[in-house]
Protein backbone atom coordinates (compact mmCIF):
# COMPACT_ATOMS: atom_id res chain seq x y z
CA UNK A 1 0.00 0.00 0.00
CA UNK A 2 1.20 3.50 -0.81
CA UNK A 3 0.13 4.89 2.58
CA UNK A 4 2.94 3.02 4.36
CA UNK A 5 5.63 5.04 2.57
CA UNK A 6 4.26 8.38 3.68
CA UNK A 7 4.97 10.21 6.93
CA UNK A 8 3.74 8.75 10.22
CA UNK A 9 0.01 9.13 10.75
CA UNK A 10 -2.12 8.94 13.92
CA UNK A 11 -3.67 5.48 14.19
CA UNK A 12 -5.61 4.15 17.17
CA UNK A 13 -4.56 7.00 19.41
CA UNK A 14 -0.79 6.48 18.78
CA UNK A 15 1.82 7.20 16.12
CA UNK A 16 2.18 4.72 13.23
CA UNK A 17 5.75 4.11 12.09
CA UNK A 18 6.14 3.25 8.34
CA UNK A 19 9.01 0.92 9.28
CA UNK A 20 6.68 -1.92 10.23
CA UNK A 21 7.99 -5.14 11.69
CA UNK A 22 7.32 -8.42 9.90
CA UNK A 23 5.08 -9.85 12.59
CA UNK A 24 2.58 -7.01 12.46
CA UNK A 25 1.88 -3.34 13.09
CA UNK A 26 2.76 -2.03 16.61
CA UNK A 27 0.76 0.87 17.98
CA UNK A 28 2.92 2.74 20.42
CA UNK A 29 0.11 4.57 22.20
CA UNK A 30 -1.88 1.42 23.11
CA UNK A 31 0.94 -1.10 23.54
CA UNK A 32 -0.39 -3.99 21.38
CA UNK A 33 0.24 -5.38 17.84
CA UNK A 34 -2.17 -5.34 14.95
CA UNK A 35 -1.61 -8.50 12.80
CA UNK A 36 -1.41 -8.42 8.96
CA UNK A 37 -4.67 -10.32 8.69
CA UNK A 38 -6.50 -7.30 10.11
CA UNK A 39 -5.72 -5.45 6.88
CA UNK A 40 -8.23 -7.63 5.07
CA UNK A 41 -11.13 -6.40 7.18
CA UNK A 42 -9.80 -2.91 8.06
CA UNK A 43 -7.53 -1.48 5.39
CA UNK A 44 -4.80 0.90 6.48
CA UNK A 45 -6.33 3.62 4.33
CA UNK A 46 -9.38 3.56 6.61
CA UNK A 47 -7.26 3.67 9.81
CA UNK A 48 -5.30 6.76 8.74
CA UNK A 49 -6.84 9.97 10.06
CA UNK A 50 -7.21 12.97 7.74
CA UNK A 51 -4.52 15.60 8.11
CA UNK A 52 -6.93 18.52 8.55
CA UNK A 53 -9.20 16.89 11.17
CA UNK A 54 -8.62 16.29 14.88
CA UNK A 55 -11.36 13.64 15.05
CA UNK A 56 -10.55 10.03 14.25
CA UNK A 57 -12.92 8.06 12.04
CA UNK A 58 -11.36 4.72 12.94
CA UNK A 59 -13.66 2.30 14.78
CA UNK A 60 -10.80 1.71 17.27
CA UNK A 61 -10.30 5.43 18.05
CA UNK A 62 -12.94 5.54 20.82
CA UNK A 63 -11.53 2.40 22.37
CA UNK A 64 -8.00 3.84 22.26
CA UNK A 65 -9.02 7.06 24.01
CA UNK A 66 -10.76 5.12 26.78
CA UNK A 67 -7.76 2.85 27.23
CA UNK A 68 -5.40 5.82 27.44
CA UNK A 69 -7.65 7.59 29.98
CA UNK A 70 -7.86 4.43 32.05
CA UNK A 71 -4.07 3.99 32.02
CA UNK A 72 -3.46 7.65 32.95
CA UNK A 73 -6.01 7.48 35.80
CA UNK A 74 -4.39 4.31 37.13
CA UNK A 75 -0.93 5.92 37.10
CA UNK A 76 -2.24 9.06 38.86
CA UNK A 77 -3.90 7.00 41.61
CA UNK A 78 -0.76 4.95 42.11
CA UNK A 79 1.43 8.09 42.31
CA UNK A 80 -0.93 9.76 44.77
CA UNK A 81 -0.95 6.71 47.05
CA UNK A 82 2.86 6.47 46.96
CA UNK A 83 3.22 10.18 47.74
CA UNK A 84 0.80 10.06 50.66
CA UNK A 85 2.50 6.99 52.09
CA UNK A 86 5.97 8.53 51.87
CA UNK A 87 4.94 11.91 53.31
CA UNK A 88 3.18 10.47 56.37
CA UNK A 89 5.52 10.53 59.36
CA UNK A 90 5.94 7.81 61.96
CA UNK A 91 4.44 9.94 64.72
CA UNK A 92 1.26 10.51 62.73
CA UNK A 93 0.99 6.81 61.93
CA UNK A 94 1.16 5.92 65.61
CA UNK A 95 -1.91 8.01 66.34
CA UNK A 96 -4.10 5.69 64.27
CA UNK A 97 -4.75 2.28 65.82
CA UNK A 98 -5.92 -0.67 63.69
CA UNK A 99 -9.63 -1.46 63.96
CA UNK A 100 -9.19 -5.20 63.57
CA UNK A 101 -6.06 -7.18 64.30
CA UNK A 102 -2.51 -5.93 64.39
CA UNK A 103 -0.41 -4.93 67.39
CA UNK A 104 -2.01 -2.17 69.45
CA UNK A 105 0.08 0.43 71.27
CA UNK A 106 -0.44 0.69 75.04
CA UNK A 107 -1.08 4.13 76.42
CA UNK A 108 1.21 5.23 79.28
CA UNK A 109 -0.42 5.19 82.69
CA UNK A 110 -0.62 8.60 84.32
CA UNK A 111 -0.15 8.50 88.06
CA UNK A 112 -2.39 10.89 89.94
CA UNK A 113 -0.37 12.40 92.76
CA UNK A 114 -2.13 13.00 96.01
CA UNK A 115 -2.07 16.61 97.15
CA UNK A 116 -0.19 16.77 100.44
CA UNK A 117 1.06 20.37 100.28
CA UNK A 118 0.00 22.43 103.30
CA UNK A 119 2.55 25.28 103.08
CA UNK A 120 1.76 28.40 101.07
CA UNK A 121 4.04 31.15 99.80
CA UNK A 122 2.49 34.61 100.00
CA UNK A 123 4.17 37.42 98.07
CA UNK A 124 3.59 41.15 97.54
CA UNK A 125 2.29 41.62 101.08
CA UNK A 126 1.23 45.27 101.52
CA UNK A 127 2.43 47.54 104.32
CA UNK A 128 0.41 47.04 107.51
CA UNK A 129 -0.68 43.48 106.65
CA UNK A 130 1.48 41.74 109.25
CA UNK A 131 1.28 38.63 111.44
CA UNK A 132 -1.81 39.53 113.46
CA UNK A 133 -3.68 40.85 110.43
CA UNK A 134 -2.75 37.84 108.28
CA UNK A 135 -3.78 35.37 110.96
CA UNK A 136 -7.12 37.10 111.44
CA UNK A 137 -7.75 37.11 107.68
CA UNK A 138 -6.69 33.58 106.72
CA UNK A 139 -8.23 31.75 109.67
CA UNK A 140 -11.61 32.07 107.95
CA UNK A 141 -10.49 29.28 105.58
CA UNK A 142 -9.31 26.83 108.22
CA UNK A 143 -6.98 26.16 111.13
CA UNK A 144 -3.53 27.76 110.83
CA UNK A 145 -0.56 25.87 112.24
CA UNK A 146 2.28 28.33 111.61
CA UNK A 147 2.72 31.74 110.04
CA UNK A 148 5.86 33.70 109.34
CA UNK A 149 6.73 36.98 107.60
CA UNK A 150 10.29 37.56 106.41
CA UNK A 151 11.77 40.62 108.11
CA UNK A 152 15.01 42.60 107.86
CA UNK A 153 17.43 41.67 110.63
CA UNK A 154 18.74 45.22 110.98
CA UNK A 155 15.56 47.27 110.83
CA UNK A 156 12.91 44.65 111.59
CA UNK A 157 10.76 45.83 108.68
CA UNK A 158 8.77 43.45 106.50
CA UNK A 159 10.28 42.08 103.29
CA UNK A 160 6.75 41.82 101.83
CA UNK A 161 6.67 38.03 101.59
CA UNK A 162 5.93 35.24 104.01
CA UNK A 163 4.74 31.68 104.54
CA UNK A 164 1.64 30.15 106.09
CA UNK A 165 0.86 26.52 106.93
CA UNK A 166 -2.60 24.98 107.29
CA UNK A 167 -3.55 21.68 108.88
CA UNK A 168 -5.51 20.38 105.88
CA UNK A 169 -4.10 20.10 102.33
CA UNK A 170 -7.59 20.71 100.90
CA UNK A 171 -7.82 24.02 102.74
CA UNK A 172 -4.38 25.06 101.46
CA UNK A 173 -5.42 24.26 97.89
CA UNK A 174 -8.62 26.30 98.23
CA UNK A 175 -6.65 29.26 99.63
CA UNK A 176 -4.15 29.09 96.74
CA UNK A 177 -6.94 29.06 94.14
CA UNK A 178 -9.00 31.77 95.85
CA UNK A 179 -6.41 34.27 97.04
CA UNK A 180 -3.98 34.21 94.11
CA UNK A 181 -3.96 37.65 92.40
CA UNK A 182 -6.33 38.96 95.10
CA UNK A 183 -6.28 42.77 95.16
CA UNK A 184 -5.46 44.00 98.68
CA UNK A 185 -4.39 47.59 99.39
CA UNK A 186 -3.42 48.08 95.72
CA UNK A 187 -1.27 44.92 95.82
CA UNK A 188 -1.98 41.67 93.96
CA UNK A 189 -1.24 38.86 96.41
CA UNK A 190 0.82 36.01 94.98
CA UNK A 191 -0.25 32.77 96.68
CA UNK A 192 1.32 29.48 95.58
CA UNK A 193 1.51 25.98 97.02
CA UNK A 194 4.94 24.67 98.03
CA UNK A 195 5.44 20.89 97.59
CA UNK A 196 6.57 19.09 100.77
CA UNK A 197 9.91 18.11 99.21
CA UNK A 198 10.72 21.79 98.51
CA UNK A 199 10.08 23.06 102.04
CA UNK A 200 13.39 24.17 103.60
CA UNK A 201 14.11 22.54 106.99
CA UNK A 202 14.91 25.94 108.53
CA UNK A 203 11.87 27.67 107.11
CA UNK A 204 10.06 27.83 110.44
CA UNK A 205 13.05 28.72 112.59
CA UNK A 206 12.02 31.27 115.22
CA UNK A 207 8.41 31.32 114.05
CA UNK A 208 7.00 31.50 117.59
CA UNK A 209 9.31 34.33 118.67
CA UNK A 210 8.27 37.87 117.84
CA UNK A 211 11.09 39.81 116.28
CA UNK A 212 12.13 42.85 118.29
CA UNK A 213 14.17 45.38 116.31
CA UNK A 214 17.29 46.91 117.82
CA UNK A 215 17.15 50.31 119.48
CA UNK A 216 19.86 52.02 117.46
CA UNK A 217 19.58 55.22 119.50
CA UNK A 218 20.51 53.27 122.59
CA UNK A 219 23.38 51.58 120.77
CA UNK A 220 24.79 54.93 119.58
CA UNK A 221 24.43 56.48 123.02
CA UNK A 222 26.35 53.61 124.54
CA UNK A 223 29.13 53.98 121.97
CA UNK A 224 29.49 57.71 122.68
CA UNK A 225 29.45 57.36 126.48
CA UNK A 226 31.97 54.57 126.77
CA UNK A 227 35.17 55.21 128.72
CA UNK A 228 38.17 55.95 126.52
CA UNK A 229 41.82 55.24 127.18
CA UNK A 230 44.62 57.78 126.70
CA UNK A 231 45.37 56.51 123.20
CA UNK A 232 41.68 56.74 122.23
CA UNK A 233 41.56 60.32 123.53
CA UNK A 234 44.65 61.30 121.51
CA UNK A 235 43.16 59.89 118.31
CA UNK A 236 39.91 61.75 118.96
CA UNK A 237 41.71 65.08 119.52
CA UNK A 238 43.95 64.61 116.44
CA UNK A 239 40.91 64.08 114.26
CA UNK A 240 39.20 67.20 115.60
CA UNK A 241 42.32 69.37 115.05
CA UNK A 242 42.79 68.02 111.52
CA UNK A 243 39.24 68.90 110.51
CA UNK A 244 39.57 72.36 112.13
CA UNK A 245 42.76 73.07 110.16
CA UNK A 246 41.04 72.26 106.85
CA UNK A 247 38.14 74.51 107.82
CA UNK A 248 40.48 77.47 108.51
CA UNK A 249 42.13 77.07 105.09
CA UNK A 250 38.77 77.12 103.30
CA UNK A 251 37.81 80.32 105.16
CA UNK A 252 41.08 82.06 104.17
CA UNK A 253 40.74 80.92 100.54
CA UNK A 254 37.26 82.49 100.44
CA UNK A 255 38.75 85.89 101.49
CA UNK A 256 36.96 86.05 104.84
CA UNK A 257 38.82 87.78 107.66
CA UNK A 258 37.88 85.70 110.62
CA UNK A 259 39.91 84.39 113.54
CA UNK A 260 38.72 81.06 114.76
CA UNK A 261 38.99 80.49 118.50
CA UNK A 262 41.44 77.93 119.71
CA UNK A 263 40.20 74.48 120.49
CA UNK A 264 39.74 73.91 124.20
CA UNK A 265 41.20 70.71 125.54
CA UNK A 266 43.62 70.18 122.68
CA UNK A 267 46.46 69.90 125.18
CA UNK A 268 46.16 67.07 127.61
CA UNK A 269 46.50 68.27 131.19
CA UNK A 270 49.21 66.64 133.25
CA UNK A 271 47.86 64.42 135.99
CA UNK A 272 48.25 65.77 139.50
CA UNK A 273 49.06 62.40 140.92
CA UNK A 274 51.60 60.05 139.52
CA UNK A 275 50.40 56.49 139.42
CA UNK A 276 52.88 53.69 139.32
CA UNK A 277 51.74 50.37 137.97
CA UNK A 278 52.75 47.48 140.16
Amino acid sequence: SSSLSTEPSKILGGWFDPKIENEGIRTQGLGFKLPHSANQHFPLSRLAAPANSSAYLSPFSEMGVKARKKAITKKLKKGASDFSASSASKDEAREFLPLEGGPAQKLPKTEVRENKATVLYIGRIPHGFYENEMEGFFKQFGTIKRLRIARNKKTGKSKHFGFIEFESPEVAKVVAETMHNYLLFEHLLQVQLIPPEHVHPRLWKGVNRWYKPLDWVKVERKRQDKERTLDDHKKLVEGILKRDKKRRKRIEAAGIDYECPEMVGSIQAAPKKIRFDA
